[in-house]
């Protein structure tokens, strides 16, 4: 029986360049996955989004016989508690607005707004561009 010496332990440069090809196989098929699954997400909280401020919108709407004149409005007023923020862009600012000159009420001076979209100029997993949806 032969006895195992200190320096005589350990990995040979051949085991840890096998078990590092085996992590990089694994790296490559994970993180596409990973990629597709962090857009689903991001994708399915935009249309989560966009259905809560439109119904904010048309709440708004109902209740004031107004559309309001901005997205902060429907903030001041207690129908959101924040503007979220885009989930494509990362920002509260890039919300786009869509504005009709149909008045709601006879006393409605100003346009309002009736829709909103993303800022993005990115497209989907559908195809259709974010600033369609």
């Amino acid at each position: 029986m032969r006895r195992i010496r200190k320096q005589d332990a350990g990995f040979t440069l051949i085991e840890l360049l096998i078990v590092m090809a085996i992590i990089a196989i694994l790296a490559t098929m994970a993180i596409p996955r990973f990629s597709g699954a962090l857009k689903a997400a991001r994708e399915a909280v935009l249309k989560e989004d966009l259905h809560v401020m439109r119904s904010a919108i048309d709440s708004y709407t109902m209740d004031k016989q107004k559309a309001p004149q901005s997205l902060e409005d429907l903030v001041q007023d207690g129908y959101l508690r924040a503007v979220p923020e885009d989930p494509m862009t990362h920002s509260k600012d890039t919300w786009v607005t869509d504005t009709s000159d149909a008045m709601h009420s006879l006393d409605q001076t100003d346009p309002g707004v009736d829709d909103v979209h993303s800022g993005s100029q990115e497209s989907g997993s559908d195809g259709q561009p974010y600033s369609t949806w």
